[in-house]
């Protein structure tokens, strides 16, 4: 089974609105193989609290104007650490920085299939890294310094940390 062409339609309009308020590393994974409860996860980042509630903010404004969509459940408001977004048949994650590198979802995930989201979206690959070195911290979303990747996290020490 494999994510159906509506939820990859309404990942992808997420994954644009994640990138227009300036998510990092913008990733979904179809998901519909391994769980029977949603086809896709989108996971999305931010340096902090307030961009997160902006991005969780935008991707809800966007899919209810435009494709009359509302989640279901939407989680973790209170302290914007980690915004979950639930429309059923797909998942919406976006978290602060420091949650993502400590939750590494894409670990969790990294053998199901990518799936291909608009190029805005794809050029945010990378940018937690960037703002970490502009910052001064030393953790990317893999969890080890100069890991752009999750192979590249497990090159760098045997296992995933």
């Amino acid at each position: 089974m494999t994510a159906t062409d509506r939820s990859i339609e309404l990942v992808n309009a997420a994954a644009q609105a994640a990138a227009d308020r300036l998510a990092h590393d913008i990733i979904a994974y179809d998901v519909s193989d391994v769980l029977s409860i949603t086809d896709a996860f989108l996971l999305a980042s931010a340096p902090n609290d307030r961009q997160v509630k902006s991005i969780v903010d935008e991707i809800e404004e966007k899919l209810s104007k435009e494709f009359d969509v509302k989640p279901v459940r939407r989680e973790g408001d209170r302290d914007a650490r980690w915004i979950l977004l639930d429309y059923v048949d797909f998942v919406v994650h976006v978290q602060h920085s420091e949650e993502r590198v400590f939750y590494a979802l894409e670990r969790l995930w990294k053998d199901c299939p990518e799936l291909p989201l608009p190029e805005d979206a794809v050029k945010t690959r990378g940018k937690g890294k960037e703002h970490a070195v502009t910052t001064g911290a030393t953790t990317t979303p893999y969890g080890i310094e100069g890991a752009e990747d999750a192979e590249d996290a497990e090159d760098a020490d045997g296992e995933l940390s």
